[in-house]
């Protein structure tokens, strides 16, 4: 699990921030990030995919766990969709990796490029 974790494939740092490709899974009984899967990040969410719900629960959990205003996250595609790509500006591909990921060592994070 760490190695896929460490791989960081689906997020790309772009100019003030970074773009992550996201698999949500609505529903679940807890939300938080799950791994990586085919080159998107696996989200649970809690909340149901209803008049955007899910939507807004994957902002909010963005901005809280990458400790940014959920004005700086957005949902760049896939707004009808479980995969989506969500832009967040104001943080880097490290700050993702040490903030979604906290349990991984940070020699496993310097040998994961």
């Amino acid at each position: 699990m760490t190695s896929q974790v460490c791989r960081m494939e689906s997020v790309e740092q772009i100019e003030g921030g970074v773009r992550i490709r996201v698999r949500v899974q609505p529903r679940s009984s807890h939300s938080g990030v799950s791994g990586e899967r085919e080159g998107r990040l696996c989200v649970r969410l809690t909340a149901p995919p209803v008049d955007g719900e899910a939507n807004e629960a994957l902002i909010a959990f963005f901005a809280k766990s990458l400790r940014v205003s959920k004005r700086s996250v957005t949902i760049v595609s896939g707004d009808r969709s479980r995969e989506k790509t969500v832009g967040i500006s104001g943080v880097s591909i490290e700050d993702v990796r040490g903030r979604l990921f906290p349990d991984v060592s940070r020699s496993v994070k310097d040998t994961c490029e």
